[in-house]
């Protein structure tokens, strides 16, 4: 029995060894995060300086990608614009052409005519002045009347001259 109050003994004396070791353990931790708690307060402001700059520094480069892209985007933009605003005209004189062509033919079909029957008209009207011995005069009248809206009234006026003359 003596040897188990020996070994009892011997245990608690380990085991209040152990108790103070852990006692001693806690203590240091504690210790330990308050410096690591009063490290973090005075360079805390450092560590928020540096970190404000790397901000300020990627906002920057963000910004001018951003900006790179944006002007890339808008030179494309411009130039399709450019490409549709030409094929649009293009476009438009092929139907201004085709416009003007049927335009002629029904003005023909009616009996409208064009300017070229009227510069003809006009040679003509001076042929006969020439051989009536009347100045050219006749020719510049013919050509400040023989607007399109008046047309139809400088060929029917010409014809009763052509007859009379001939």
């Amino acid at each position: 029995m003596v040897k188990k109050l020996q070994k009892m003994s011997a245990d608690r004396k380990s085991a209040s060894h152990l108790s103070g070791a852990v006692k001693e353990s806690a203590q240091q931790i504690w210790l330990a995060g308050l410096g690591a708690f009063s490290k973090a307060q005075e360079e805390g402001g450092k560590v928020f300086e540096t970190l404000v700059k790397e901000g300020q520094s990627i906002q920057r480069k963000t910004q001018s990608a951003a900006e790179e892209k944006i002007s890339e985007a808008t030179s494309k933009m411009a130039s399709m614009a450019t490409d549709i605003q030409s094929k649009a005209g293009h476009q438009w004189d092929k139907l201004e052409n085709i416009f003007e062509e049927r335009v002629a033919k029904a003005l023909n079909k009616l009996g409208v005519p064009s300017a070229k029957d009227v510069e003809a008209l006009a040679a003509r009207i001076d042929e006969l002045g020439k051989s009536h011995g009347k100045a050219p005069a006749a020719r510049s009248a013919a050509r400040t009347t023989a607007k399109p809206a008046t047309k139809p009234a400088a060929k029917k006026a010409a014809r009763p001259a052509a007859r009379k003359s001939a």
